[in-house]
């Protein structure tokens, strides 16, 4: 039997518009799509009728399915001949762990292919008109994640700060480590900090405040993932068009 290809899937922000046209050619063509509980609606639906789409979301009535579980659930299904599409939010190898789904495909002997898809950082900070470099301001950025391992475990140091721009993902419930790591790492309590919610979404917020106000933005607006937190003097550099928005929420 011949066996499939995984095809490792960046359906960007959560804009289905924001998909390349590879990836939205093969989400109407594979028989089976298993994607990430963050990937939008809209997107899912570019499906084709017959696909079959196999969710690895969290559920309360589980925890998310272990990663070692996808790695064999995508191997599995392309040793049985079939194609599959592993859909994952914005892009596979910006900690969307598409690197270790990549080496179980090729310790198997799958064939994959790496489909790109736009960051979530680019397109979060894109839709919030918050340039991530700026001649001005910022001729650096970093990614980092607050949440793959205990913070203290993780060197940011001189990854914020001037001239930088530091983009945090799966911030929002380590916020207040988050803020007290950096200011701890000599960071200023004044350095500006925008949260995008939602980011390329309907229901975007742009939320911006200082850093040492950071955890208390979050908790009193009650934050919730998907999430970006950025810190650097370009996010107060609001657009014209977004003025009102970054107001309201403002600290």
């Amino acid at each position: 039997m011949e066996k499939g290809t995984v095809y490792l899937v960046g359906a960007g922000p959560g804009d289905a518009d924001l998909l390349t046209l590879r990836a939205a050619r093969l989400l109407q063509t594979a028989p089976l799509i298993v994607h990430d509980g963050l990937v939008d609606a809209s997107i899912l639906a570019l499906a084709g009728p017959h696909a079959r789409l196999i969710s690895v979301a969290k559920q309360r009535a589980r925890h998310t399915l272990p990663q070692e579980e996808i790695n064999a659930l995508i191997v599995r299904e392309a040793a049985a001949g079939h194609n599959v599409v592993r859909l994952k939010g914005g892009d596979p190898f910006i900690f969307g762990r598409g690197g270790e789904e990549a080496e179980a495909c090729r310790a198997a002997g799958i064939r994959v292919e790496v489909v790109p898809g736009v960051s979530a950082a680019n397109g979060a900070a894109a839709a919030a008109q918050i340039p991530l470099t700026h001649r001005d301001h910022a001729s650096i950025v970093s990614f980092v994640a607050g949440q793959c391992k205990a913070l203290t475990e993780q060197n940011w140091a001189g990854l914020a700060g001037e001239g930088r721009t530091l983009v945090i993902y799966m911030g929002v419930k380590t916020a207040p480590g988050i803020a007290e790591k950096l200011m701890g790492d000599g960071l200023t309590p004044d350095v500006p900090v925008a949260v995008i919610e939602n980011g390329a979404r309907s229901n975007m917020r742009v939320l911006r405040c200082s850093l040492a106000a950071l955890p208390d933005l979050v908790e009193r607006e009650r934050v919730r993932s998907p999430a970006l937190i950025i810190i650097g003097e370009v996010t107060a550099q609001p657009d014209a068009a977004l003025a009102p928005i970054a107001q309201e929420y403002a600290e």
